[in-house]
């Protein structure tokens, strides 16, 4: 069998084939898995669900939609599966995957770190609906959240009792809403 990791396809051939038992990320013609190895930890689905649940009721009475790393985004020539993704503008047409978010949030695992850093920084950055980026250290309380300034992005790093702007619902999280029942205060 061959390795998803190595398997050049169209965008059309990935949607079709989609309905494997694993989620695959789509970049440029190759297919990767996510979490082929380990899966994901507890501390990280705790995390996203601490997000995304303390966004939710937010989220729902401003006419939002909050997906936890289900929905599957568009970037170009790539498909993503944000850990929290939020978009506040209309819906758009796409039925199995998004374009317009306002919020990504992804959560640094070891096998994810890199690449949540740098390429999809890169990719997500260029989105001209996002506002909004956060990476969320999983092994201790730290946020970096991007923001955008105009054309520029903004790097602000939150640790120990901090909060994170989320502009486009106009409230913080802080980073206990983030952590609590996951990490101890350091």
């Amino acid at each position: 069998m061959t390795d998803a990791a190595f398997q050049a396809m169209s965008l059309e051939e990935y949607l079709r084939s989609e309905e494997t038992p694993y989620k695959r990320e789509y970049v440029a013609g190759f297919v990767y898995p996510l979490h082929a190895h380990a899966g994901v930890s507890e501390p990280h689905s705790l995390i996203v669900m601490n997000i995304a649940g303390t966004l939710f009721p937010h989220a729902r009475r401003q006419g939002c939609r909050l997906h936890a790393g289900e929905m599957r985004l568009q970037v170009k020539d790539a498909l993503f599966y944000p850990d929290v993704m939020l978009l506040c503008g209309e819906r758009g047409d796409g039925r199995y995957y998004v374009t317009d978010p306002c919020l990504l949030v992804e959560v640094l695992s070891p096998s994810t770190a890199a690449n949540d850093r740098v390429g999809k920084y890169a990719m997500y950055t260029s989105l001209p609906t996002l506002q909004t980026y956060l990476i969320v250290e999983e092994a201790e309380r730290r946020v970096y959240e991007y923001q955008r300034d105009e054309d520029d992005w903004q790097l602000r790093e939150v640790a120990g009792t901090g909060t994170v702007d989320i502009p486009c619902l106009g409230l913080s999280l802080t980073l206990e809403d983030v952590y609590g029942g996951v990490i101890d205060a350091r």
